[in-house]
């Protein structure tokens, strides 16, 4: 969901200069260009909808690669800053994804955003906001934008007008026109005056961290749900910023004046078309709704035939990003979709697997959590997140080369909380267990000392992640001994597919076989359980 925005002007050579002085000092300067127009965005949207054509993304094609991230630690803000030094916008090192080599001509092909991003922070350290706005950058990246600066200020609140205060968005004016920039995306949540006023200054359009994930995860979903649940949650999130509802807009008017109209001359045109865009979206909203409905039954129809077959399920959750998709191939090769991306899963991935004595279970591949999900999303997607509350063991995959896994860790339980799944068994798994060293696997272990460390990419730790899966696996199967006529081939071969064959031997009347079956296919076997032989 996106607004567009018309070319920037050609970028005076003064500019140049003051882009190369752009992260040594903020300068002044009036902007003569134009706010961005904005196209209609509800008829763009519902129009897709309705005829199924292609989304628009808020950052067009994909970016190149994030650089490398420097995590460069800051225990405190230190009081030895005064207000005005606290303040002040800090810049945020190694965001830049700008692209290098690469001619004017080519780039414009490119149709890439550039973008800058802000944030304002009142509590915490100044490293743990600094990984907030570089978890941002990752995210617009995903989406394909080519992140040009970020900037942080310390605030007790963001501003209720501009977000940052009305002087630091003047500094923010001038970073963004010295920069070029046609795109600034704030680290939380806008209210719809925040992001207007925010872009009568900056002269550029204003997104927030919402609108982000809402244009990844619209281009990441594959199935018919998760295609409803996404266009659901970005209407819910559109509604309330539809613009132009003042004087510039003319609502329905007229009736005589003793019932509550303004008399003849005073009637306006009718239903506006803020007013037409509202009731277009709540009728949109009202069929999505529907269609999600509908889904349910086939869903739950297909959890009900793994219980009745008595199937374990195991839910693989995490952090997006993590390497769910990834541990889930070294596992089962399903072949899933394994991208440096985040949110490249959406959609449940259910596959089968074995454990070593035997015992069939599902392995499911749920979309990946991140901080700060906007809520609509955790709503819309509570059907894909039932996966995780309907399985017996949930494999919490961790990133263990992450700055800071403790919040990952803290961001996936809370949304698995939310779907009331708190108490059902956990394994951590640390991925990526090839990217750090010695140190810093004592530091995991002792945030979760009976997690197993595993690295997807090598093979590293995979045999003790299906172990312990094993062991964790609840076992509701029920031994049998029974004599099987040489005429009934069709019970050898259910007890083969069905069950565990642990022994099996051939006597004069038949087949002999002990196996650990479900409950409920132990009468089928009844009448054909074993007499102890007597020596």
């Amino acid at each position: 969901m996106t607004e567009t925005h018309s070319e920037r002007d050609d970028v005076r050579d003064d500019d140049d200069a003051r882009a190369n002085a752009a992260h040594d000092d903020l300068t002044g300067g009036d902007d003569d260009r134009a706010p961005a127009v904005h196209d209609d965005v509800v008829a763009r949207v519902l129009a897709r909808a309705e005829q199924g054509s292609a989304r628009t993304a808020i950052f067009g094609q994909s970016a190149q690669a994030l650089q490398g991230l420097r995590a460069e630690g800051h225990d405190s803000d230190g009081e030895q800053f005064d207000r005005e030094e606290r303040a002040a916008l800090r810049r945020v090192s190694g965001l830049s994804t700008e692209l290098e080599d690469v001619t004017e001509v080519e780039y414009r092909q490119l149709r890439l955003e550039n973008v800058v991003l802000i944030g304002v922070y009142s509590g915490g350290t100044l490293a743990d906001a600094e990984n907030s706005l570089r978890e941002l950058a990752a995210l617009a990246e995903t989406a394909g934008a080519v992140v040009l600066d970020g900037l942080l200020q310390r605030r007790p609140h963001p501003d209720p007008s501009t977000y940052l205060g009305s002087g630091k968005a003047l500094e923010l004016h001038d970073v963004v026109r010295a920069l070029g920039a046609d795109t600034v995306v704030a680290d939380t949540e806008l209210a719809p005056s925040q992001r207007r006023a925010l872009e009568d200054v900056v002269k550029v359009k204003v997104i927030d961290r919402t609108a982000v994930i809402l244009d990844i995860f619209s281009q990441h979903a594959k199935s018919r749900e998760g295609k409803a649940q996404v266009e659901l949650a970005q209407l819910e999130y559109l509604l309330p910023r539809l613009r132009g509802w003042g004087e510039s807009m003319s609502r329905q008017a007229g009736g005589q004046v003793g019932s509550g109209g303004a008399g003849m001359g005073s009637r306006g045109p009718g239903e506006t078309k803020i007013e037409l865009d509202r009731r277009r979206i709540h009728s949109r909203m009202a069929k999505l709704r529907r269609q999600i409905k509908d889904f349910t039954p086939a869903r739950e129809a297909k959890r009900a035939n793994r219980r009745r077959n008595s199937v374990p399920s195991v839910a693989i959750a995490g952090y997006t990003n993590a390497g769910k998709s990834s541990i889930l191939n070294r596992i089962t090769k399903a072949g899933v979709l394994v991208e440096n991306a985040l949110f490249a899963t959406l959609d449940a991935t259910v596959r089968r697997s074995i454990t070593a004595d035997g015992r069939l279970y599902t392995l499911s591949d749920t979309v990946g959590f991140v901080r700060n999900l906007p809520h609509q999303l955790v709503e819309a997607f509570r059907s894909t997140l039932e996966e995780v509350a309907d399985s017996d063991l949930i494999v919490h995959v961790v990133d263990a080369s992450h700055p800071d896994p403790a919040a990952q860790l803290a961001t996936v339980r809370d949304v698995i909380g939310e779907v009331e799944a708190r108490d059902l068994p956990e394994l951590v798994v640390f991925n990526k267990a090839d990217l750090i060293d010695e140190d810093r696997r004592l530091e995991l272990r002792g945030l979760e000392p009976s997690a197993v460390f595993a690295s997807a990419r090598t093979g590293e730790g995979i045999d003790e992640v299906l172990a312990a899966i094993a062991r964790l696996l609840p076992d509701r199967s029920e031994q049998i001994d029974v004599l099987i006529p040489y005429d009934r081939g069709d019970l050898v071969s259910a007890l083969h597919e069905r069950g565990r064959v642990l022994e099996t031997s051939y006597e004069q009347d038949g087949t002999r076989m002990t196996a650990k079956i479900a409950p409920e296919f132990v009468p089928v076997f009844e009448p054909f359980r074993a007499v102890a032989t007597v020596a």
